[in-house]
């Protein structure tokens, strides 16, 4: 994956980015991290979009990502080898942003498409070509599978919560256990 994507250090700890929602309502978006290519479930986040409305990936991933760099430069936190954005080149951009404004340009970051599994760089217009086959990509796939399971769940579970109310719930004084 270093030589893949042509990266400075062997990119040991990984985190990822996902965005889920339906029509912009109950918009949500998922961390994951990965060390040594394996799950760190502790260290996963859960994200509520709190400043975008209606169904805008771009904000969305712009907002999710400052709020977890700004958060880990604030508590002197140690930053990924390599952030991952689930999507193209416009997610990728977003991202990129953010870590300009934070000062964090040299922070190694890469979008994952999802159709042709296109890997996409900062600064090239062109996607990484990385050898279907290739372990690495695997690797890509798996974080970005679970950022994408961790995002829709969520999602489900705040919409289910939002949908599955009783008349009851309604009324002022009564509580979930009398409901």
């Amino acid at each position: 994956l270093q030589k893949d994507l042509r990266l400075e250090r062997l990119p040991r700890r990984i985190e990822c980015f996902d965005i889920s929602n339906i029509q912009g309502t109950d918009a949500v978006a998922s961390l994951v991290v990965f060390v040594d290519g394996k799950p760190r479930k502790s260290e996963y986040r859960k994200f509520k979009i709190r400043t975008v409305e209606g169904p805008d990936d771009f904000a969305s991933m712009k907002e999710v990502v400052e709020r977890r760099y700004r958060r880990m430069q604030q508590e002197g936190g140690i930053m990924p080898d390599l952030v991952m954005v689930d999507g193209g080149k416009g997610q990728l951009s977003s991202a990129v942003d953010v870590l300009r404004s934070l000062d964090l340009q040299d922070q190694p970051v890469i979008g994952l498409a999802k159709r042709l599994e296109e890997v996409f760089v900062p600064g090239r217009s062109d996607p990484e070509l990385i050898p279907k086959a290739s372990s690495g990509l695997r690797l890509l796939q798996q974080i970005r599978d679970e950022a994408h399971r961790f995002a829709i769940t969520y999602h489900r579970t705040l919409r289910s919560k939002r949908t599955l109310q009783t008349e009851l719930d309604l009324i002022a004084g009564i509580g979930k256990k009398r409901a």
